[in-house]
């Protein structure tokens, strides 16, 4: 592909500013290096970690500099290859968790490395797989730390709650923990509990009650282990319905629960709080999409847009209203 070839991008160039700081612009089409491929994007995913990047979550670190293309998870056809590229070529269909630093996906190019980027299979269209790195590795990675292992019998633990279940992290957290037979309590709002139970949990409490809030299971079973996808509970509250060596896994961990988490190793607590940083790995990325293939896991999508109208799913993202995923759709024909 030449180098001096342009393409449609979205960009911010500072923090702050929400959906009204993005920009379309024109930039070049970036060029694969060792490693890497080049793809032509299909569909992107908008994720919460995305704006809060751009609102200064990680400041100054990221983004590494501006003007910055933001989102991460993406799907499309490769349509170059770096040097010493030899598991994909031209023409692959595929999946990728773009670099965390340097984004791309808000584009209709983006290189991706080839360690983060899986083959799709044609039954799985694009809308549906850009929906699955960030989250599903991220639930993948909770139940993990949990100690929960897919394909592993007779594993504890075996009470498992899980908050937001109805947004991006919480809809596949919830499915993966019912394919390891694990009995699952949910919390979401009222318009999503039909959703929720459709998605295989046991249990589903409205946030928005007492009885929600509280987070007591209705069958009155202590939690082995907790997937925290909500935001503003506090470790408190979690605390008395947790079983003995009960874990809660906080998936968007504040410096406070950093450091909760690091007074309860220090004293030895049997219930922990622990902080989840996402570490993805090519492999988990086979397995989810091997999953999805097989019919055993599926992307929910909230809403779709196209680039012209980025903003708008930016905006609908930042609301904190979304059932499963806010997808993104490069409809060019260039």
């Amino acid at each position: 592909m030449a180098a001096h070839k342009t393409m449609h991008a979205v960009q911010y160039g500072s923090y702050g500013g929400g959906a009204d700081a993005l920009k379309h612009v024109e930039v070049l089409v970036p060029l694969p290096k060792k490693d890497e491929v080049l793809l032509k994007i299909d569909a992107a995913a908008i994720n919460p970690f995305d704006w809060k990047v751009q609102k200064g979550a990680l400041r100054p670190f990221m983004p590494r500099k501006f003007p910055y293309t933001p989102v991460v998870d993406v799907a499309g056809e490769v349509v170059d290859v770096g040097p010493e590229v030899n598991s994909l070529k031209q023409g692959d269909k595929v999946v990728s968790l773009l670099n965390v630093m340097t984004g791309g996906g808000l584009a209709e190019y983006a290189v991706a490395s080839t360690n983060l980027t899986t083959i799709l299979p044609p039954t799985i269209p694009p809308d549906e797989a850009a929906g699955l790195p960030t989250a599903a590795l991220t639930a993948l990675q909770a139940l993990r730390y949990a100690g929960v292992e897919l394909g592993r019998p007779n594993q504890q633990p075996n009470n498992i709650l899980i908050t937001a279940a109805s947004g991006g992290v919480g809809q596949f957290a919830t499915q993966l923990a019912k394919l390891a037979n694990l009995h699952v309590t949910a919390t979401c709002g009222a318009r999503n509990i039909d959703f929720v139970r459709s998605l295989g949990a046991d249990e589903v409490l409205d946030y928005k009650t007492p009885e929600g809030a509280s987070l007591i299971s209705p069958s009155e079973k202590k939690y082995d282990a907790v997937i925290h996808c909500a935001t503003g509970i506090s470790w408190s509250a979690f605390k008395p319905n947790l079983a003995e060596k009960g874990k809660v896994i906080d998936i968007t961990p504040t410096m406070q629960v950093m450091l909760t988490s690091l007074l309860q190793k220090l004293t030895f607590s049997k219930k922990q709080l622990v902080p989840l940083l996402l570490s993805p790995q090519g492999k988990d990325l086979d397995f989810i999409v091997g999953l999805v293939k097989e019919g055993k896991l599926r992307t929910v999508i909230d809403s779709r847009y196209p680039l012209e109208k980025a903003e708008e799913a930016w905006a609908k993202s930042m609301s904190g209203h979304a059932t499963g995923k806010i997808i993104v759709e490069m409809r060019s024909s260039s």
